[in-house]
């Protein structure tokens, strides 16, 4: 029971490792202005939680216990930044974690309507996805068919990466354009 209490977990740093990494994708220049999503804090939030959302699905379906364990950190990390960013923006003790409650219900929705648009396999219902989630449009917006086309990179990206071998610290590559 001890020497588990002790042992490290490599889990933690490649989760920490390929959070960053998804941040560092989320926030190309490519991906926000006029044709795309728009470059404020809701913008940078839920392209983040766009490439996580794909990260996780990955590590949960290929990478197997560790994939899973791997997701966790990934999921934990990233709520972890975005209860620094709220206090960072002034959000008192009190209000913080009922926020942090509510995105982690929304990041749920979010990936799941996600998955369901990618196994529905029509471009139709990932732009629609993406048009809800990322342009806040209820019905398709023209930019989500650029967008449509950066998550599916994305995804094959994420695929080509395995993840087995993102389980084990390897990191994917991202597309850097639409």
């Amino acid at each position: 029971m001890w020497p588990n209490w002790f042992r490290p977990r490599p889990e933690k740093a490649i989760g920490k490792a390929l959070y960053a990494h998804i941040v560092q994708a989320a926030r190309q220049p490519v991906l926000y202005g006029e044709a795309a999503v728009p470059d404020t804090l809701e913008g940078r939030l839920e392209l983040i939680l766009l490439h996580a959302a794909l990260t996780i699905r990955t590590l949960r379906r290929d990478g197997g216990e560790p994939g899973r364990a791997v997701s966790q950190v990934v999921f934990d990390t990233m709520f972890e930044d975005f209860d620094i960013a709220m206090r960072e923006l002034g959000l008192g003790d009190s209000g913080v974690g009922k926020k942090i409650r509510f995105m982690a219900e929304g990041f749920y929705g979010r990936a799941q309507s996600y998955d369901s648009a990618l196994e529905a396999d029509e471009a139709g219902a990932l732009e629609l996805a993406l048009s809800r989630n990322l342009l806040a449009s209820e019905d398709i917006d023209p930019r989500a068919s650029a967008l449509a086309g950066h998550v599916l990179a994305v995804q094959a990206a994420l695929e080509a990466a395995g993840g087995g071998a993102m389980a084990q610290g390897d990191l994917p590559d991202f597309p850097s354009s639409r």
